[in-house]
């Protein structure tokens, strides 16, 4: 049995000062690459599985990374929304009976993680648990 984080990326960088700070200035980018340097370490340090769903414009849905990175960080199709991709892959996980956690400041995502079997944490909980980590 795996355990899994998912993240619901904008969800995130909107809700940690800084990470929002970086996100407004003219190098928004480093918002995306701090988040993921920060969940890969909480990654590391836990044993959880990692990733990371951002929105994205492609025709296609955009993975980089992979198990071995520690996290993977997974760009939706640009006929659908991150929050569907964080839904699916927490009741497909789920389903198959691997502990999952959701993390969003998204009510209607977490409600339906809940439904799938996973668990959700809100965002400042995800601050907590990765600061706790850092020690």
């Amino acid at each position: 049995m795996e355990r899994l984080l998912v993240v619901d990326g904008h969800s995130a960088i909107f809700a940690i000062d800084e990470l929002r700070e970086l996100h407004q200035g003219p190098t928004r980018h480093l918002a995306r690459l701090e988040l993921v340097r920060r969940l890969r370490d909480l990654g590391d340090r836990s044993g959880w599985a990692v990733v990371v769903v951002f929105d994205g414009r492609q025709r296609e849905r955009n993975f980089q990374g992979c198990k071995e990175d520690g996290i993977m960080v997974v760009y939706s199709k640009g006929t659908e929304t991150a929050d569907t991709v964080v839904e699916r892959i927490a009741a497909r996980f789920s389903m198959k009976g691997d502990e999952v956690r959701v993390a969003s400041n998204d009510r209607m995502v977490l409600t339906t993680a809940l439904a799938f079997g996973a668990t959700g944490i809100r965002i400042p909980d995800l601050e907590d648990w990765m600061a706790t980590e850092r020690g």
